[in-house]
């Protein structure tokens, strides 16, 4: 009898227990729904509020404190990248709008004839080849199996030009005047393939003094890599000359921003990217040379440092956070046995003496001389020359001591913007060069850019913002931007002097196509 009573107490306690440990699961997955249902409400975007502080301390954060741990910024800049180009800009007003409506950026241009292109594509009948079609097939069959073996698209080209990728009809999209139309829609397109499309392969580039790698993508496309090497606001030594010291990759990207802000559309689409290190340079390059400079550094980063003729050694490496690096990416221009160019020797080169000066700088009469020698002394090749000279005293590039130019197009054509690494390194350091003679359409635009509703300063803040970099940190920092104000200033009182004592400054490029 006791030991029944005893079983049914012992039922009783084991079923109260059950009962606790129910409703205990209960209160619990009661609360964690509500945790859940609260930490998916997504919050406020940081672009829609950009005053907001979590948005100005990842903007304040310098460049160099980039962590690997910090994953969220590598995705917020992927998905900026890919986000249409028309819907990065500045909410509300938009200067950088207005500026590019504006008469003076949209000029006509005469109606291009055939030679006036860098490059066409064929016909189909240029096409034909005199072997037989089964050849051309198998050859077509080859090619695409070993494109696919190497991790590339298949694809079969075509005549038809919307079919082809962004990098090809930015090079068919060469002319006589410029590199590209501001105002065609590839350009946004090749921006976002640049900053989003996976890397097949990455090799050193040959030449040039500083490191610099050749990167290739699946559609063929190539672009030139140039890494970060310092924080984007370390100021060079005052001390250093203009040739000794690293070249920034954050410059490359600006300098393709003010060189389109100047409308001339002379330097190739350039964007920023995050990339990691170990994946998409160490563990598929091909370069001997170049893999044998990686190591992993004290503090527990990849590094690397290639092999070039300055700065490219252990004292000198490019390391990641502890993987992810910020680089600028190019455009590459077309091959060399499509578009030959030649390489010219600037009038306005300075020495690489440090102790020697070159006869411009010695001789106040020296443009005079120069206007009288062949190809200056003709065509547009001067004022050409000083549409670079002003595009580099803005950004303070002192190291522009060649010039190249597409050999198609003879001396009729425009110069390539290229290699502008050592730009925007000191912010307080103005070398004025000589401005004797300028395109109306030129001074034009740069008094434009110094009134208050275009300032340079202003509409370059809004542009950098385009760039998927410019969400990890500004990539130009406030002194560097008014700077760019402050030279500008220089640069139209010069001409206003050199106004008063000459008489053929201004070469006039606007003949019947525009009113002041």
């Amino acid at each position: 009898m006791v030991s029944c009573n005893l079983g049914q107490s012992t039922r009783s306690i084991y079923l109260a227990l059950a009962c606790l440990s129910l409703a205990l699961h209960l209160v619990i997955a009661f609360f964690c729904l509500s945790v859940l249902q609260n930490a998916c409400v997504p919050p406020a975007s940081s672009s829609s509020s950009p005053s907001s502080p979590r948005n100005e301390e990842r903007r304040g954060r310098p460049a160099n404190t980039l962590h690997h741990k910090e994953r969220g910024s590598f995705s917020e800049v992927t998905q900026k990248a890919k986000r249409p180009a028309e819907a990065q800009r500045v909410k509300g007003h938009s200067r950088l709008e207005a500026l590019f409506k504006h008469p003076l950026y949209n000029l006509p241009r005469p109606e291009p004839q055939e030679d006036d292109w860098l490059l066409r594509v064929k016909k189909d009948e240029e096409t034909r080849d005199e072997g037989s079609e089964e050849e051309e097939e198998e050859r077509g069959q080859d090619h695409d199996s070993t494109s696919e073996e190497e991790g590339y698209d298949k694809v079969s080209w075509t005549s038809d030009v919307e079919t082809h990728p962004p990098w090809l009809r930015f090079h068919l999209g060469i002319s006589r005047w410029e590199l590209y139309d501001r105002k065609d829609p590839n350009l946004a397109q090749l921006t976002h393939y640049l900053a989003t499309q996976r890397i097949l392969s990455a090799v050193q580039k040959t030449g040039g003094t500083q490191l610099k790698l050749l990167m290739s993508f699946p559609n063929y496309g190539q672009a030139l890599l140039k890494p970060m090497k310092q924080s984007r606001d370390a100021e060079t030594d005052v001390n250093l000359f203009y040739f000794s010291d690293f070249e920034r990759h954050n410059a490359e990207i600006s300098a393709f921003h003010l060189d389109r802000l100047l409308g001339f559309n002379r330097i190739p689409p350039t964007v920023g990217r995050l990339i990691n290190v170990t994946t998409e340079i160490r563990e598929i390059t091909t370069d001997d040379r170049l893999s044998r400079t990686f190591f992993t550094s004290p503090a527990g980063n990849v590094c690397f440092y290639g092999q070039c003729e300055y700065y490219c050694s252990t004292e000198h490496p490019v390391c990641g956070r502890p993987h992810m690096l910020e680089v600028s990416l190019a455009t590459m221009l077309p091959d060399l046995s499509l578009a030959p160019r030649r390489s010219w020797r600037s009038p306005w080169r300075r020495s690489y003496s440090r102790t020697k000066r070159t006869q411009w700088e010695k001789d106040p009469a020296y443009c005079d001389t120069v206007k009288q020698t062949p190809p200056y002394s003709h065509g547009t090749r001067l004022v050409d020359l000083i549409d670079m000279a002003v595009l580099d005293f803005l950004m303070s590039n002192m190291d522009r001591h060649h010039y190249e130019t597409f050999e198609k197009f003879g001396n009729e054509t425009f110069l390539l913007h290229l290699d502008n690494g050592r730009a925007f390194k000191v912010q307080y350091l103005d070398t004025l060069s000589l401005y004797c003679r300028i395109r109306r359409s030129t001074l034009l635009r740069l008094q434009l850019l110094s009134l208050p509703d275009f300032r340079l300063s202003d509409v370059m803040r809004e542009s950098l913002a385009q760039d998927p970099l410019a969400d990890v940190a500004p990539l130009l920092s406030e002194p560097h931007l008014s700077a760019l104000d402050r030279r500008l200033k220089k640069v139209l009182k010069v001409i206003a002097t050199c106004q008063d004592s000459h008489a053929d400054v201004i070469y006039n490029d606007l003949v019947g196509n525009y009113e002041d």
